[in-house]
């Protein structure tokens, strides 16, 4: 017959077990040397802009990591996501504001190393001056991006 401290410790021991099968099905081990990624054109931020996805797939649920190469002189248009945005530096410098309204004078300059969290939802607005930046971008998705004015959405121009 099981006691009450012989069934608490049979609990116990059957939910690490539950555990230890969800660390299984984690994914496997993932490298991404930057000279082997995968890039192809991101439309939906501009002309010239590349898109590498290192993990996930960023129109799911799921978490994702994504690099993204903004050339010189880009100019993102007022925008949101519908999830929080991290965002760091790799190289170059990026230039971002938030707000509803596109300001140049307003972006803050962020250089190799720098990190942003972007709320899901908040207005923001980015780019780039003289030269190219590269950017990790990471999350939960579905990952997306929506213009405040229709007229800055580059896949409509």
């Amino acid at each position: 017959m099981t006691t009450p401290k012989k069934a608490a410790l049979l609990a116990l021991l059957g939910a690490s077990f539950v555990t230890a099968g969800a660390w299984a099905a984690e994914p496997a081990f993932i490298a991404a040397k930057s000279s082997e990624l995968n890039w192809v054109p991101a439309p939906s931020v501009g002309p010239g802009a590349m898109l590498a996805v290192i993990e996930g797939d960023p129109k799911t649920g799921d978490p994702f990591t994504m690099r993204l190469k903004l050339p010189a002189n880009t100019r993102i248009g007022v925008h949101t996501h519908p999830v929080t945005e991290r965002v760091t530096v790799i190289s170059g410098t990026f230039y971002f504001a938030t707000g509803d309204k596109f300001d140049d004078a307003q972006a803050a300059a962020y250089q190799a190393g720098d990190m942003l969290v972007i709320p899901a939802g908040m207005p923001m607005f980015a780019g780039t001056k003289e030269g190219e930046a590269e950017l990790q971008l990471h999350g939960a998705g579905p990952w997306g991006i929506s213009y405040l004015d229709p007229a800055d959405d580059p896949r409509k121009q």
